[in-house]
């Protein structure tokens, strides 16, 4: 292994306990994120309707793990996650292993549109996250209400549409949202210092070998349509593989309640490639939700006035 692992992939930064403000490649890893993250919700409910959702989430860890895999043997030292296996393990099952194969079945049961209203709720869980633990800033009232305004967007652009949900299906998204909360603070808090590569290789990969047993028995008998089985590529290569290196970034960059934000942005994507690719009306709700969403996001990532005007140049804590 490499004397210095931390060369081309370098380990992620000890998040602030103070946020400090948001820089340029932030916003870019979060830009990045907002849209690599909003196009699953289409992709999953094209291979749903023709795979099982433990098969798509073994082929999409499959894949991930195929392309990662070799690239962290290459470039970090995986000895720092053997160390802390137990929360690797933790990671994989709350950020990959329960939340996929959950969700695949609630696009079952439920529309894509109300999955992603639901899921906009991990900034909240997040937060709730770090209150109880008290290991994360605290929430400042305007970042309070840029949570809840983004989620007033996130409802608009919806169209509000809770009538006729399956209540299981909606349960099963609860459990997601608390999934995709707890993760990122296992990372921030439990995981940092380890490289990127060194986390997400392992966890997909303990993740497929979890899933593979119930692929083989709910293996399709037929090939696919050509639509399923490039969603499934693309949910594999970009949506997890390139995906879960910019996530850690974004997580290092600006800690784990502000990086979770992106749940506001995905069901904006989601409803845009909706009104571009299936034809959808552009409503004035959908319009005024963009906004709200945009104008919460800023809201919720903005640094603490006192943090500001009284602790420029503090150390981290």
């Amino acid at each position: 292994m490499p004397d210095n692992p931390g060369r081309e992939f370098p380990p992620p930064r000890q998040p602030r306990l103070d946020p400090p403000p948001v820089s340029r490649r932030a916003l870019a890893l979060f830009a990045a994120m907002a849209v690599i993250w909003g196009i699953p919700y289409l992709l999953i409910r094209i291979a749903v309707s023709e795979v099982s959702p433990p098969v798509l989430v073994f082929a999409r860890t499959s894949i991930g793990a195929v392309v990662l895999v070799p690239l962290a043997v290459a470039r970090v030292d995986l000895r720092t996650a053997f160390r802390r296996f137990r929360w690797v393990a933790a990671f994989s099952a709350a950020e990959v292993a329960g939340p996929w194969v959950l969700l695949g079945w609630a696009e079952q049961h439920v529309t894509s549109s109300l999955a992603g209203l639901l899921v906009a709720g991990v900034p909240l869980a997040g937060t709730v996250i770090a209150l109880l633990t008290g290991r994360d800033h605290h929430l400042s009232r305007p970042g309070l209400a840029g949570l809840l305004v983004g989620l007033v967007g996130v409802a608009a652009i919806a169209g509000g549409d809770l009538n006729g949900g399956d209540a299981v299906a909606i349960g099963a998204i609860a459990v997601v949202v608390v999934g995709y909360a707890l993760g990122p603070w296992i990372l921030a808090h439990k995981l940092a210092g380890v490289p990127s590569l060194g986390v997400m290789a392992p966890a997909l990969t303990l993740s497929a070998l979890l899933y593979l047993p119930i692929a083989i028995a709910q293996w399709p008998v037929t090939l696919p349509s050509p639509a399923a089985l490039a969603s499934i590529a693309i949910l594999g290569l970009v949506c997890t593989a390139l995906a879960f290196v910019l996530f850690a970034e974004l997580i290092a960059e600006v800690g784990p309640v502000r990086g979770t934000v992106i749940t506001y942005i995905n069901p904006a994507v989601a409803a845009t490639l909706g009104v571009l690719i299936l034809g959808e009306p552009f409503t004035p709700a959908m319009a005024a939700g963009f906004a709200l969403v945009i104008g919460g996001s800023v809201l919720a990532t903005r640094r603490p006035a006192a943090a500001r005007a009284g602790r420029v140049g503090a150390a981290p804590a």
